[in-house]
């Protein structure tokens, strides 16, 4: 039998998914993450998920890995000494930026801390033309000196980027030629390989970031190598991008910026691939792990792709699914501001110490030990009895906190989860009310570790009438990595208006577009009959600053296709903001193409329904917290491992499993799919 197996490494837990091809069985597993070298922790949760179906890395066909590696060194400023080589004039490009203020009168805010300082950045003469063509030549003597000052300043890696060096790249290339010379050892990023789009500013910030993380995921990718090789793993790992799609350890190691919403974004592929199983094509899904949420709406079974995102305050120009995230998680730690009122996160405890109810020394109540004193979680071991936990502890750091604020220790719990609640609701009306979508047309997929366990309240909070909990939500990123393809994003910018004016420029983009999709094939070993390219084109109103993305129908470019661009972009507008101008010319500004090769992925089958009598899974009886009676109640406990397709739940009811645990309140119910998702629903 041959067997596949995704890995999610995440900052609290390493979560394993494995699938057997020839049966169709799935396994989970769970290990504690090692943050201090998460290729230990990812080794780990491979041999010993390998161990619960009796094999070894030798009877593996894929491994795919999600990874917040280059995350997490953004975040935590621990990318390596980097400097940066512009053009003349173009030195404090980042301190100037869009002369944007996000805080407009907040008189303390600070700006992200700088990844390369000033003396770091040297400027060259050269110039190129809004066109592309040369103005200033390539100053080559200027540049090595410059390389050679900076040769003793202990640089070990160096972004390029010039000014419109994304059309045409004569002067980065030449650049790259004489670092090599110079500098053989430090890692380059050039930004027509990084980001060869317009905009000036988060060009170079996204080559930057690349460059500042590109020795960190080397050594990181070196590292992992050598421990899946000790192992016996004999095929080539794979690593997620953002863009929910799969790529090879080289080419991560190289594009490092491609791969930081890698953990959230095989999530969102796994939601999509079980809502069309299970049904249901409007979702918005709930990831919920120790330090933040992540939530994303699908409409017709679709993530929408963004081609620019801000990333703790870097701006990143890249291929990603559309993924809002908030610091609200498991691990988020509540606290008194200020000002007397009770705020959660976005600092959170982590792997180590972790909340309080893990008795490993933390002191700072966080959510989980909120849901252990509520007993909505169980107050004795989690982790299907894998980890034992400390309600006494719990309690005791909660009864702080509500000495501080004045309240009951059980209101005080309750009070964390309504902050949170209320954290997570402004997530998704980011990406759906201020878009245009009403969330009441979508149904609510909750997985993570704790997102099933707040899918119930947050969906009366918005008001969504279903919520989707998969059958294994706590190990779901994992999952999405068995649903995922082989995927590489191309993107080449052109001004261009929507008339048969452009037809040319837009033929010559897109046939550029193909010759690099293939080579990327090619390099990949995909065979021909894998192969699969996809097109689209950002456009706008003339004069406006922001692009929407419109499919470009198959086929020739033709008169045709412009006028599927039109309506489809007036579609697109028409939802975003709620009007089209009519008369105002449209023009294409980047044409973008996705290359994916179609690998076997897992596969579900439906299973017979069994009725709806659920007395075959009830465990215990525990009383538990709830809001709506102030007050405790008993709740049937369910295991979820013992549900069948067709039977039924009533609420207040608690259903545990080894990766999560949910919550049906008492004015709902849920009902098990056919695919073994449980779907509940408010009591008609």
């Amino acid at each position: 039998m041959a067997w596949r197996i995704g890995v999610d490494s995440g900052g609290t837990f390493t979560d394993v998914c494995l699938f057997d091809e020839d049966s169709g069985k799935v396994e989970i597993w769970k290990v504690s993450s090692t943050p201090d070298d998460p290729s230990r922790g990812i080794t780990t949760g491979v041999v010993e998920g390998l161990d619960q179906v009796g094999k070894t890395a030798k009877d593996l066909s894929f491994l795919g890995h999600g990874t917040t590696v280059a995350t997490n060194a953004l975040i935590e400023l621990r990318g390596v000494k980097t400097g940066l080589i512009v053009s003349d004039g173009f030195r404090d490009l980042l301190e100037i930026g869009r002369q944007k203020r996000p805080n407009l009168y907040d008189m303390m805010a600070e700006k992200p801390e700088q990844l390369v300082s000033r003396d770091l950045r040297r400027e060259v003469p050269e110039r190129m033309k809004y066109d592309g063509t040369v103005d200033v030549p390539l100053d080559e003597a200027a540049l090595r000196a410059e390389l050679r000052d900076l040769a003793g300043q202990d640089i070990k890696s160096l972004a390029v980027c010039f000014l419109y060096g994304f059309l045409n790249t004569e002067h980065e290339d030449l650049a790259k030629r004489v670092i090599a010379e110079e500098l053989p050892d430090v890692f380059v990023s050039a930004s027509h390989d990084v980001a060869p789009e317009f905009r000036e500013f988060e060009r170079l910030s996204t080559t930057l970031v690349n460059a500042y993380l590109g020795p960190v995921m080397q050594r990181y990718i070196r590292r992992l190598k050598e421990n899946l090789a000790e192992i016996g793993l004999e095929i080539a790992p794979q690593l997620t991008q953002s863009n929910g799609g799969v790529i090879g350890f080289d080419t991560a190691a190289n594009l490092p910026v491609r791969t930081v919403l890698s953990g959230p974004s095989t999530g969102v592929v796994a939601a999509q691939a079980i809502g069309r199983m299970s049904g249901f094509e409007n979702i918005i899904t709930f990831d919920v792990g120790g330090t933040s949420s992540d939530v994303a709406l699908l409409q017709n079974g679709i993530c929408q792709l963004t081609g620019e995102a801000d990333v703790h305050g870097y701006p990143i120009k890249a291929p990603m699914l559309d993924i809002h995230t908030v610091g609200a998680g498991g691990g988020s730690i509540a606290h008194v501001d200020t000002g007397g009122l009770l705020k959660v996160g976005p600092r959170s405890a982590g792997a180590h110490p972790g909340p309080v109810c893990y008795g490993l020394g933390s002191t700072e109540p966080t959510v989980t030990d909120a849901n252990i004193v509520l007993q909505t979680l169980n107050p004795v071991e989690i982790l299907g009895g894998r980890m034992k936990v400390r309600r006494d502890l719990a309690v005791d750091a909660v009864q702080r906190l509500a000495d501080k604020l004045g309240l009951g220790v059980m209101e005080t719990a309750q009070g964390i989860i309504s902050v949170v609640t209320a954290n997570m609701a402004k997530a998704i009306r980011v990406i759906s009310v201020q878009r245009g979508h009403d969330p009441r047309d979508y149904a609510l997929m909750a997985f993570g570790g704790a997102g099933p366990l707040h899918a119930a309240r947050l969906a009366r909070e918005l008001d969504m009438g279903k919520v989707i909990v998969p059958l294994t939500p706590g190990t779901l990123c994992a999952l999405g990595l068995l649903l995922t393809d082989l995927r590489a994003d191309f993107a080449i910018s052109r001004l261009l208006p929507l008339d048969d004016s452009a037809l040319t420029g837009i033929d010559a983009g897109f046939a550029d577009l193909v010759d690099q999709a293939t080579a990327w094939f090619d390099a990949e070993d995909i065979a021909e009959d894998r192969r699969v390219m996809t097109r689209t084109a950002d456009m706008r109103y003339m004069g406006q600053n922001y692009e929407l993305s419109v499919a470009v129908p198959a086929g020739p470019i033709t008169s045709e296709t412009f006028k599927a661009l039109e309506e489809g972009f007036e579609a697109a507008h028409r939802q975003r903001f709620g009007f089209v101008a009519e008369g105002e010319q449209i023009q294409l500004v980047t044409l973008r193409l996705e290359a994916a090769g179609i690998v076997n992925k897992a596969q579900f089958k439906p299973q017979p329904t069994e009725g709806p009598d659920a007395s075959a899974a009830r465990i215990d009886t525990r009383d538990v917290y709830m809001a709506e009676a102030s007050d405790f109640m008993s709740c049937a406990v369910y295991a979820r491992d013992k549900l069948r397709p067709g039977n039924v739940i009533e609420g207040p009811a608690i259903v545990e499993q080894m990766d999560t645990t949910t919550v049906i309140l008492p004015d709902m119910s849920g009902t098990v799919d056919p695919y073994l998702n449980l779907i509940l629903e408010v009591k008609a």
